[in-house]
């Protein structure tokens, strides 16, 4: 046993931990390709993982994710952990997605009833619930996991437009059913997987953007580049269908050919609003046309927003265009423009966040009122603004969490529909009328067994320089500050995405066992506006981790954990935030989760998905821009000999955001460098992708991997 690893180790924790490390004794051949990148030499040993279609490559992928598999079901009291969140889910009761209220009292939503695996298509009407698409049919026909990615009903409600993907892949297919009998409108459209799929205001015809065909000689980054929007008329086989938008296509309003696009419609509004982003960024640029145009060829678009203008969401009413912006408003801003007279400069502001919020989105309501979500730390509140009162007022919830609006795009209702969520707290789904909320009716409240109380507690870290992150600590009551309490600290921080209070029935587990969450929102994210956003962004992408480790520095000074008692974890983005502290300061950690990470940020950009998070990361092929980009990738900054953490990396093979390679590379290099002995294993999952589609089985399989892999890190495997 090193000395590392701990004497209050159990001897079944020793024989596995033995097991492990005999499995991993003999590190994959490194094949260095180093090249040189304005003027620096950069390394890079395990290059040739990229061809994950290589026989090899599979070869070694499939023995890593068996030994990783064969090690975590070893892990005393595994079973148990899986046993027990899939109890604490099955009380959480119902889970509800995304819910659309139209006009004529119908709700469409998607719904995953208790003990069920993944959500299905509903349609409540007259307060009847009937089921209209259940993606486990298709996954029991074919042995692979299907998910619906998105829905969009027609503003008559007649039709519903759904995109359905396989095995977490979310490469869907467009289907459209007609809801009173079920039957199938015309056969799937492939390639539509952005959800920019748009009713035109007299349900006839249906706009979406669809990604071109791709060849054999194609490269992966050829994927999202100059795909095009389509207009397809009701009943019409797809290749009817017309070009109306993209950069192919309008080639006079000089689009990148990234611009992935897609229109807005409105029932009653003689305009058609096209937006473009490079569906990772939410600044986009704007342009507007009649709908009449639609029938007369390629419509005259006239574009009325740039990406420098800062508009992040809109929505369409009639003559006008509501939008939230950070132009001018670091915090976020709605305004109000008229379409007659498009120029963002007579533009009229209707609200404006309170002192120390943060707008997150909004909602429009009939005639002038708008309800909008306003960030507080971790917990989302609404604020109801009447027509003239640019300030809004509070509007009263149940409890303080994560309000979350759903939409009427019709503006069929005079009422909010909204659910709230809380770290311990199941989701509510409630009506807000009168400024009373009362339960929606679309699902029974939840039935979970009293557990353990629990304190909640923010706290502002000082980092390194000086900058107070904050934080939310999540753990049992009377919990003892003797540092051995197993402890995970988790963040994200990127793209202006923030920590946010939320139900995960699995943290319960974890709880029960004497465990502490610390989640910070470290820079990168946007919980104070845009300022704190950009402090974490590209050049400064390093505050980053470096507000990680000030994190952890504090969790261990403050007696919740110890180095040997101290995790942490980052997902997608976020692997720059745990790849690099750990590699930062290994000496704080016992065990890291790299989920679904970006694990080498400076290949990352040859992806199919990489060359979309160029505006948030950079370009190795910018000179002023890659040192940055070195700097925040965990793969080129595994030094040899250094004694980094247990480290569990987890990913889907079918992922589309976040190649496997990523997770694979990593894995090697921590492999043959890492000096502790501790284990590094590869988790994989032949039927996932980046997480979006998920079974509930396949979650709750993965929270118990993690967990019992870092309890039996911290010495506390076993049955509690």
């Amino acid at each position: 046993m090193t000395p590392a690893f701990g004497a209050a180790r159990s001897a079944a924790a020793f024989t596995l931990f033995a097991l492990a490390c005999t499995a991993f004794s003999a590190p994959l051949p490194a094949r260095d390709v180093p090249e040189t990148l304005h003027g620096v030499t950069v390394h890079d040993p395990y290059r040739y993982l990229e061809n994950i279609k290589d026989p090899q490559v599979q070869d070694w992928l499939k023995a890593e994710g068996l030994r990783a598999r064969q090690a975590l079901d070893q892990i005393p009291g595994r079973e148990a952990m899986e046993k027990r969140i899939a109890e604490l889910s099955a009380g959480s009761g119902d889970s509800l997605g995304e819910i659309v209220r139209m006009p004529g009292g119908k709700t469409f939503y998607l719904k995953r009833a208790r003990g069920e695996r993944q959500y299905k298509l509903v349609l409540r009407e007259g307060g009847h619930e009937r089921v209209l698409v259940n993606p486990q049919a298709e996954a029991d026909r074919t042995g692979i996991a299907h998910a619906i990615n998105y829905f969009v009903p027609s503003w008559d409600g007649r039709h519903v437009a759904y995109g359905l993907s396989a095995g977490g892949s979310e490469d869907a297919s467009l289907h459209i059913m007609e809801v009173a009998s079920g039957r199938r409108v015309g056969d799937p459209i492939p390639r539509v997987r952005e959800p920019n799929v748009s009713w035109l205001p007299d349900s006839r015809s249906i706009t979406y953007n669809q990604l071109r065909a791709l060849g054999p000689e194609d490269a992966d980054t050829e994927t999202y580049l100059d795909s095009s929007v389509m207009w397809l008329k009701l009943g019409e086989p797809a290749s009817q269908a017309r070009a109306v938008f993209g950069p192919t296509v309008t080639k006079q309003l000089g689009l990148d050919r990234l611009d992935v696009g897609g229109i807005v419609f409105a029932p009653g509004s003689r305009w058609m609003v096209a937006r473009t982003t490079d569906t990772t960024q939410r600044e986009s640029s704007l342009f507007i046309a009649r709908v009449e145009e639609l029938g007369r060829g390629t419509p005259a678009w006239k574009r009325i927003a740039a990406f420098d203008d800062k508009i992040v969401e809109i929505e369409l009413q009639g003559e006008h265009l509501y939008y939230r912006t950070r132009q001018g408003a670091p915090r976020y801003r709605i305004m109000k423009l008229d379409l007659r007279a498009p120029e963002l400069a007579r533009a009229q502001e209707l609200a404006v966040p309170p002192e120390g919020g943060v707008i997150e989105s909004f909602a429009m309501g009939r005639g002038e009122t708008l309800m909008a979500s306003v960030r507080d730390g971790t917990a989302i509140k609404l604020r109801l603004y009447g027509a003239g009162d640019r300030r809004g007022q509070a509007v009263k919830l149940p409890f303080v969490g994560a309000a979350r609006l759903h939409d009427d795009p019709a503006h069929a209702y005079g009422d909010w529909l909204y659910t709230l969520s809380g770290w311990t707290r199941p989701p509510q789904t409630l009506r807000l009328a009168g400024g009373v909320s009362t339960d929606a009716g679309l699902r029974p409240p939840a039935k979970l067994a009293a557990g353990p109380a629990i304190e909640i507690v923010d706290v502002k870290v000082p980092s390194h320089d000086g900058a107070l992150v904050p934080m939310t600590l999540i753990y049992k009551k009377g919990l003892k500050r003797d540092g051995g309490n197993p402890t995970l600290l988790t963040a994200y921080g990127s793209y202006g995405l923030s920590e946010t209070a939320n139900f995960n029935p699995a943290r319960l587990a974890w709880l029960e066992r004497g465990g502490v969450l610390a989640i910070a929102n470290v820079r990168g994210s946007g919980v104070y506006g845009e300022p704190w956003r950009m402090a974490g962004f590209k050049a400064s992408k390093p505050n980053t981790w470096k507000d990680g480790v000030a994190c952890a520095q504090y969790l261990i000074a403050q007696g919740y954990a110890s180095p040997r008692t101290l995790a942490a974890m980052g997902t997608s983005a976020g692997g720059i935030f745990v790849g690099r502290s750990v590699t930062t300061a290994p000496q704080l950690f016992a065990a890291a989760i790299f989920n679904v990470g970006v694990m080498d940020a400076v290949r990352a950009e040859d992806s199919a998905n990489g060359i979309t998070n160029i505006s948030e990361f950079g370009s190795y092929r910018n000179p002023r821009e890659f040192p940055a980009l070195l700097e925040m990738s965990t793969y080129h900054q595994i030094r040899d000999g250094v004694p980094y953490p247990a480290v569990l990396l987890v990913h889907g093979m079918n992922d589309p955001r976040v190649d496997v390679w990523h997770s694979a590379k990593a894995a090697a290099r921590l492999q043959a460098a890492s000096s502790s002995g501790k284990p590094v294993l590869l988790r994989l999952d032949g039927q996932a992708g980046h997480g979006v589609g998920s079974t509930a089985t396949q979650r709750n399989a993965l929270w118990a991997d993690i967990y019992s892999f870092l309890l039996w890190q911290m010495g506390k495997a076993g049955p509690q």
